[in-house]
């Protein structure tokens, strides 16, 4: 449920109080006793309920002043609830017209419960509480309570907890088609409901307080108003008790018109999938290839397999990572790249086994340029295993290299030999528009050369990750240092490359 306030917020029921301890009226203990007709109530509390509904709070937002925990209550019909607290004020009153209120901070203040002609938006700016009319006829004036809006909640625990609202939110539930094994209710609250809360707060605990706080509200990109939720309670936290009835009255006034629900919405946890793919073709980017809003290539890696997940699972969007990535140009081969898809606000959650092999199969037979193997649900904890390790992991690349000078088999040979080799990389210049300049060391394990004719050869290499292949055989204008020209005193360049293993052991292998 959404209010003209963006923010979301959970609302557990009964809600929770705030501010700290809680203002009591210092009575006789031997005549606290527990009430029939609402056993959470006792009589300590009676000058708090007749307090708050003399300034027009509901039923409910009064018990949660008085503490109660039980959401049984809080799921009692309204006019239960009022007729409830009227036969709870029926009970014997106390004697003395004054109640004193316990509180740590300030010390014991007195309130008079008498009929004022003052209305109730009228405040004492001299740093006391307006007088709260008594009832002289509680009965007239119970029933009258009951259909004004309340003051502090606007109508949110009167209309939103009855029964025809709580059928409209499982409706739009049931109309929406989700699958779901967990139900979570929020909902966004105006802002102004954080004031007439802490102002009904202050006049319960006989406390003042507030400030503007102009430092709280200031425009921001993208906001569509300064009095947001979170300014509103940040200028709360700040407040100076003295100066809040100069904003705001205390007890708040009463609304003419109920809080109204503007849009009920519904959600799904996210899903996460996970695999590994092939990638066979030298035509195809991992991601979409946009330049200057420009598509360069009709399609990628990604689309071609969230394509499909996204239509199994009905989701709304999704977001694709994976363990490194190949050039446009470069193929996966193997066992392939892992790879993981989370799918945001899916319809449908549950996949069998089977069926998770039968979308396997539909992807595969969709495209030749890619094909995936091991795919499966997954936990979004279970996701930081593929990027964990990301600079120790090894990688094995088949290289096809060209030579401006003949070769023979015995020139490349020692190659073979060379175990460990350090490398010094200035960030590649064809990645420098994306990655910041930096010099960084990395390692070939091993190396083995496979001899073509005098000018070609492939070279087999073991590298650890993050090492830039192209770069290390063609030197980057002695930005790689050392390189397979500088190795060979001459000039070579690479022609293809391919990744023969990603040595990440996740996500688990399926018997496929």
């Amino acid at each position: 449920m959404r209010s003209a306030s963006p923010l979301r917020e959970s609302v557990p029921a009964p809600l929770a109080a705030r501010e700290g301890g809680r203002a009591r009226p210092r009575v006789d203990r031997g005549a606290q006793r527990e009430l029939s007709s609402m056993s959470s109530l006792t009589e300590k509390d009676r000058p708090i309920v007749q307090l708050l509904l003399n300034t027009g709070t509901c039923p409910r937002c009064i018990l949660r002043f008085c503490c109660v925990g039980s959401q049984t209550l809080y799921r009692h019909p309204y006019k239960d609830l009022m007729k409830d607290l009227k036969e709870f004020l029926k009970k014997r009153q106390e004697k003395e017209d004054t109640v004193c209120f316990d509180v740590v901070d300030p010390p014991c203040k007195r309130i008079r419960l008498e009929h004022t002609e003052e209305g109730p938006d009228d405040v004492n700016h001299n740093g006391g509480l307006q007088q709260i009319p008594s009832f002289n006829n509680e009965d007239t004036a119970v029933e009258n309570l009951a259909v004004k809006v309340c003051n502090v909640c606007l109508g949110v625990l009167q209309e939103f907890c009855e029964v025809d609202f709580v059928k409209k939110v499982c409706q739009k539930v049931n109309s929406a088609d989700y699958q779901f094994t967990s139900f979570v209710f929020s909902m966004s609250l105006p802002p102004q409901l954080s004031v007439r809360e802490r102002a009904a707060w202050l006049l319960v605990k006989q406390e003042m307080g507030a400030t503007a706080c102009p430092d709280c509200f200031k425009p921001a990109k993208n906001k569509q108003s300064v009095f947001t939720r979170m300014a509103v309670i940040k200028a709360l936290e700040k407040i100076k008790e003295e100066d809040f009835l100069k904003h705001f009255p205390c007890p708040p006034s009463s609304p003419k018109n109920l809080c109204v629900a503007l849009e009920i919405q519904c959600n799904n946890g996210a899903v996460f999938v996970a695999g590994r793919y092939n990638k066979y073709s030298r035509n195809l980017p991992q991601t979409p290839w946009i330049i200057d809003g420009e598509r360069k290539l009709e399609s990628s890696v990604e689309e071609l397999i969230s394509g499909h997940l996204m239509a199994e699972f009905k989701a709304d969007s999704f977001n694709f990572s994976s363990s490194g990535r190949e050039d446009v140009d470069v193929r996966t081969l193997g066992n392939g790249r892992p790879f993981a898809i989370e799918l945001v606000n899916p319809r449908r959650i549950h996949f069998t086994a089977e069926e998770m092999k039968g979308l396997q199969q539909t992807i595969n037979n969709s495209s030749d340029k890619i094909q995936v193997r091991d795919l499966q649900l997954v936990t979004r904890e279970a996701i930081g295993r593929m990027k964990e390790g990301e600079e120790e992991k090894t990688k094995t690349y088949s290289a096809l290299i060209w030579t401006d000078k003949a070769i023979q088999k015995e020139d490349i040979a020692f190659l073979d030999d060379i175990k460990e080799l350090k490398l010094d990389q200035k960030t590649p210049l064809r990645v420098l528009h994306r990655r910041p300049l930096a010099v960084r060391c990395r390692i070939i394990h091993t190396m083995k050369s496979e001899y073509l004719d005098e000018h070609h050869f492939r070279l087999h290499l073991k590298t650890q990750a993050g090492t830039y292949i192209k770069e290390f055989v063609h030197g980057d204008f002695g930005r790689t240092k050392p390189n397979i020209g500088s190795l060979l005193n001459r000039t070579a360049d690479i022609l293809e490359l391919d990744v023969e293993s990603v040595d990440v052991d996740w996500p688990p292998t399926l018997d496929n």
